[in-house]
Order: C-alpha cells, then structure tokens, then sequence
C-alpha cells in the first residue's frame, strides 16, 4: 500500500536518489549532471510552503516524489505552478506517479494554485499515460529546446486546470 506525505529533511537522501536515477535514464530532466546533497537541501530548505514536497512510501522505503514550483515569479503567474515527478526505477507503471499526483493536485487547490504545467519529453510515453490519465492536456511541443547528450531534444508542455 502507497502512503503518501509531506516530506522530510530526512526523506533527502532518497529524494536526491531517484531525482538522480531520473537524471541518468534520461527521461525525465534535461539536467544532465547528478547532483549532491547539498544541491537538495537547499532546494528544499529554500522552498514556502506553499509549493508542496510529497513523497509515496511503501513500506519505509521512499518509492517516488513530487512537487510544485514556481513557474514564474512575476505576480500575474502567481496561481500556476510547475510540476515535477520522480518515480524509482524499481516502482514505475505501479501506479506510484497516479497516487501522488492525485495528491499534489489536492494540495495546489489548498495553495490557492488554479493551475498546474509540466514539461516532458515527447518520447516519455509512460509520463505522458499517467498525465493525460489525470486529465493534463498537451499544449504544444518546443522544437529542440534544449540539448541532452550533445543532441537538440524536443519537450512537451502540458496542462491542467484544478478549479473552474
């Protein structure tokens, strides 16, 4: 069974495990460098609250992430949030990514958050399911937005309105 929470500082470790483990596999980040602990905590020491970090456990053990971001810092952008999602190679397709993003949803509402973006790679197949599942609509595609491996990739911006 899926327990999903706010995090922890002490959820970091894992936190920057599958956040790297994303990294790595390519389909999640343009990041392309692994990042440190420090890298994390700051991200997540640095945060208001009302940008929410929850995490999905089974067991004691972190399966998978999520958060919201700002998605600009100009005031007319105020009620839209970024998205982002990380699942462990070892739960993905279990409906880890399902559950927590039922859960971010409830806690962008409860943030006066009226809309949610993501941005995902057109050949992430398996993001783009558990999206359009939840209701995400596909916006458009930017053309070679960024570089990964030294080769142009294409990304996808999607999204949701939470409240009418």
């Amino acid at each position: 069974m899926v327990h999903i929470r706010r995090a922890k500082e002490e959820d970091l470790i894992a936190i920057l495990d599958i956040y790297n483990q994303g990294i790595r596999d390519r389909i999640a980040t343009l990041e392309t460098e692994e990042k440190d602990l420090k890298y994390m905590s700051d991200w997540f020491l640095q945060r208001s609250d009302k940008y929410a970090v929850l995490t999905a456990a089974i067991g004691n053990e972190v399966a998978g992430w999520a958060s919201l971001n700002p998605y600009s810092h100009r005031c007319a952008y105020r009620g839209v949030a970024d998205l982002s999602i990380y699942i462990s190679r070892s739960y993905r397709g279990r409906g880890i990514g399902k559950a927590l993003l039922a859960s971010i949803e409830k806690e962008a509402v409860d943030a006066d958050i009226h809309k949610i973006v993501l941005f995902t790679f057109p050949f992430n197949m398996l993001g783009q399911g558990l999206y359009s599942s939840m209701g995400y609509r596909q916006v458009g595609i930017f053309k070679e937005q960024g570089k990964l491996d030294g080769q142009y990739v294409d990304v996808m911006a999607m999204e949701k309105i939470l409240t009418p």
